[in-house]
This record gives C-alpha cells, sequence and structure tokens, in this order.
C-alpha cells in the first residue's frame, strides 16, 4: 500500500489539491475530519480541552465547541497551542490509521493523508512521497486576509503560529506550487498523479497491501508445503 503524504500551509490551498486527488479517485483521509470527530459533543477528546481550557471553549446553548474562541487562544498563546495539540493527538493518530486500516481492508493500494501537522506530528516517517503545497508569502497573506475577513497583523499570527512553509518546502519530495492559477495548479496535480502517486506499487509497498499478503500469506504456505513435500520423499 502506497501511503502519501499531504500538507502545506494556511491557505496554502491544500484543500484544492485534496479536492483534485479526490475527483481523480484517490482515497483522501482528512485529518480536519478526524479532528472535528474527537472533539464531538460528549467525546473522550472534547472532555479533556475543556479540562485543560476550561468551558470558556463551549458554546453555551449546545455544549458543542466553539471553534472560534478556541481559535482565538491557541493562535496567541503558543503554550496553550502546544498542550492543544499534545492533549488531541493520541485521538487523532488513531482516528486517521483507523481510516486507514478501513481503506486498505477495502483493498485500496494507494491512500493519501491530507494532514496539516505531518511533519509537527512526526507522521511524515509514514508517508512516502510526501507533497507540500507551497505558495510565495505574499499571496500567502493576501489570500489568508481575503478568506477569512481579517486583518494583516491577525494573518501574520496565523501564518506564524505554524511551522515555516519554506522549511516544509525544503523537506518535501513533491512540490506543488500552487501560488499561480487554478488551472497551473491543476496541471501540476496531474503530473504528480502520473508521476508520484498512480505509478506502480514498488514490492515493499505491494507487500504491506491487503492482496500482497494474502500473496505472502499463501505463498509461504505453499513453499512450506513444497519443503515438506522435498523433504519427505527424501526419506523414502
Amino acid at each position: 500500500m502506497r501511503i502519501v503524504g499531504l500538507t502545506g500551509g494556511i491557505a496554502s490551498g491544500k484543500s484544492t489539491v485534496s479536492n483534485h486527488f479526490r475527483s481523480s479517485g484517490i482515497p483522501i483521509v482528512d485529518a480536519d475530519v478526524v479532528a472535528r470527530d474527537v472533539v464531538r459533543k460528549g467525546s473522550a477528546g472534547l472532555k479533556k480541552i475543556v479540562s485543560a481550557f476550561g468551558e470558556e471553549i463551549l458554546l453555551q446553548r449546545s455544549g458543542e465547541l466553539d471553534r472560534a474562541r478556541l481559535g482565538e487562544i491557541i493562535f496567541s498563546d503558543p503554550e496553550r497551542r502546544r498542550v492543544l495539540n499534545r492533549l488531541l493527538a493520541p485521538y487523532i493518530t488513531r482516528g486517521i490509521i483507523w481510516e486507514v486500516l478501513k481503506l486498505w481492508l477495502r483493498g485500496y493500494e494507494v491512500v493519501v493523508l491530507d494532514i496539516p501537522l505531518l511533519f509537527e506530528t512526526k507522521m511524515n516517517i509514514w508517508t512516502n512521497p510526501v507533497i507540500v503545497v507551497w505558495i510565495d508569502g505574499e499571496t500567502q497573506l493576501r489570500r489568508l486576509m481575503e478568506r477569512d475577513g481579517i486583518s494583516e497583523e491577525q494573518a501574520r499570527d496565523r501564518i506564524d503560529s505554524q511551522m515555516s512553509l519554506e522549511w516544509k518546502r525544503t523537506n518535501a519530495d513533491v512540490v506543488i506550487d500552487n501560488s499561480g492559477s487554478l488551472e497551473d495548479t491543476r496541471l501540476r496535480v496531474e503530473e504528480v498523479l502520473l508521476q508520484d502517486i498512480t505509478m506502480p506499487l514498488t514490492w515493499k509497498e505491494y507487500g504491506i497491501s491487503r492482496n500482497g499478503c494474502f500473496v505472502s500469506v499463501f505463498g509461504s504456505g505453499f513453499i512450506a508445503f513444497l519443503a515438506y513435500s522435498i523433504i519427505s520423499m527424501a526419506r523414502k
């Protein structure tokens, strides 16, 4: 099984690239979707962060997580952001592994993990290749301000709260430059699909796929049977 890592920075266009992959038939495990599930009302994850941050992060009427309020807290306080990540990381990691396992059982040979904190959580060690969606700093700032309707100072604070996109770019196996037009991005995604994602599996990747595991089990049994037969014949 080929497990591809996809990451980027805030407002870099990672979701656009992820949607291109999805529309091409590649299954996506979206860490943001998993993260929303682990903090749903009544979940152990939500109880953990309420214990750490207080009930001010809950919506009064529904008792669900107030994402806007939590965002205000963690974007302005690096230490509390680290606390949040540390509390939720085990739940999110288990959720991602479960989603990958379900796809493995269904026989998928390629899956893309769409994880904003791929490097920060060290999950890049489980993925190959690592794809980074990159844009230049000025474009990132402008797009973030336009998308969220926030001031330049707020946008810079949010960008600075994340790992450097330039660092991610230098540590990527594949870079998709999303600074240009949507058509430019689409063409680059098509290129990456052909060259890095849908190419034939390596022997190692095939070996950990569902079909490869079945072949290994039955192949080992057949070899053992042959060896037993040869030994038995030699003793006669």
